[in-house]
């Protein structure tokens, strides 16, 4: 067997905890996972793992032996990388995060237009609203919402990420349209519940709205806190309240008549966002033209 191949095996197995989770990750079976551990340790002539039917342990030299394994397997992915800097066409696996809202309804879409453009790129994006660090997480390039304190990226600021205040027919229908943001306290506003440290995170319980006669914050509360924006956005089609959404989200059902605009003078904050990325990176075929892309498509003009 491939000697590299059964490291990068062999590395995921003890990283992942278990060859069942360590073959979905290198995208093979359990029993070749196995015949890669069997291979290495017949070849070393030493044991690696101390497996049962419950638990794997390393032994004293398997120990040894992963972070060797690390050290050679980071000089290869070095040596790769210097080949690929030589070259003209972008190539590789380009990993990309991005918060999920903007990923499905802005980032994915556009994604087919890069490929076309760099065919050779092939992207791995993970899309969550938590926020990664990129150089423990072997990522790439990250969209990024709000303020991030990561002084040793690059970040390049992109137009804002921007909100409305939406209901369904329905729902105005039957309770009427607020026409101030006080009114909203006698309405059901459904929130969308920030992760902990989000710098939004008391959007849950506050809207703070701009309009002609100044900034306001208005104490709102309703039938339903929700950690999906997604969920939020069917909750809103069906009637069951007032929502605080990314245009990416509803902006087709508002040309719809799906959602309507509630007190449309009046406007939640936009929320800044960046790209970022590692400078020492940068020189890369792959991230310069992908950052180059993004840059055209959602830069600042």
């Amino acid at each position: 067997m491939d000697l590299f191949q059964s490291m990068s095996v062999y590395v995921k197995v003890v990283e992942s905890g278990s060859m069942t989770a360590a073959a979905l990750q290198c995208e093979m079976s359990t029993t070749m996972v196995g015949n890669h551990l069997r291979a290495l340790e017949q070849r070393l002539g030493v044991q690696l793992l101390q497996r049962t039917t419950r638990r794997q342990r390393l032994t004293e030299f398997g120990s040894v032996y992963y972070q060797r394994c690390l050290e050679v397997l980071g000089l290869v992915a070095d040596s790769e990388r210097l080949a690929e800097q030589t070259l003209d066409e972008p190539r590789g696996i380009l990993r990309v995060t991005a918060p999920l809202t903007f990923g499905v309804e802005r980032l994915a879409p556009a994604l087919s237009e890069f490929s076309l453009q760099c065919p050779q790129v092939k992207l791995d994006v993970i899309l969550t609203n938590r926020r990664p660090d990129l150089l423990e997480s072997g990522l790439d390039v990250a969209f990024r919402l709000g303020h991030f304190d990561q002084s040793n990226l690059i970040a390049r600021p992109l137009i804002d990420y921007t909100l409305t205040v939406c209901a369904s027919p329905e729902y105005v229908a039957r309770r009427g349209m607020p026409l101030t943001p006080e009114d909203l306290r006698q309405h059901d506003c459904l929130s969308f519940a920030y992760p902990a440290g989000d710098d939004w995170q008391s959007v849950e319980k506050q809207w703070r709205l701009s309009g002609p006669d100044g900034e306001f914050m208005v104490d709102v509360k309703g039938p339903m806190l929700i950690n999906s924006s997604a969920g939020l956005h069917q909750a809103a089609r069906t009637g069951m309240g007032i929502v605080m959404l990314p245009d990416a989200l509803v902006e087709q059902d508002l040309r719809d008549g799906k959602l309507v605009v509630v007190m449309p003078d009046y406007q939640p904050p936009n929320r800044p966002m960046h790209l970022l990325y590692a400078p020492d990176r940068y020189r890369l075929p792959k991230l310069r033209r992908f950052v180059e892309f993004a840059m055209q498509m959602w830069g600042r003009p």
